[in-house]
């Protein structure tokens, strides 16, 4: 399967894990709903992801590899992120596609500890690295 259908299949995995998440945490208006997932969900934060993934070798060298498949396969990005940050992104789609279809447990492993990344506040940058020592 090329880079771009695990990225599909990644995205509508992760999404629907997020917003089980945040109904679990009892949020019930959509509107907080949505907002809380962009948190999560966002491109900037996948990309941010990605290099803390990379950064503290949480992942394997086939994993990174499926990653690169994504990464390289993605185009020129969208409106409201830089492309460098799109495709981070989408490696990471792609990587969470690609486990959901060959290891469900190691997407939801990997879907934790995004959450528990996002939730500790480094999205934002504070303890997370700038720039991936991926290229």
């Amino acid at each position: 399967m090329n880079g771009l259908t695990l990225a599909y299949i990644g995205d509508s995995y992760y999404e629907l894990k997020i917003r089980t998440h945040l109904i679990s945490l009892k949020l019930t208006h959509v509107n907080d709903l949505h907002k809380r997932a962009i948190k999560y969900t966002s491109g900037q934060a996948q990309a941010t992801i990605m290099n803390y993934l990379i950064d503290h070798m949480l992942i394997t060298q086939e994993e990174i590899d499926v990653f690169k498949r994504g990464r390289n396969a993605s185009g020129p990005g969208r409106k409201n992120i830089d492309a460098k940050n799109y495709h981070l992104a989408t490696g990471f789609e792609a990587l969470i596609g690609y486990l959901y279809i060959h290891q469900t447990a190691r997407a939801d492993e990997i879907i934790d500890i995004a959450i528990t990344y996002i939730e500790k506040g480094d999205f934002n940058g504070k303890n997370s690295s700038k720039e991936s020592t991926i290229q």
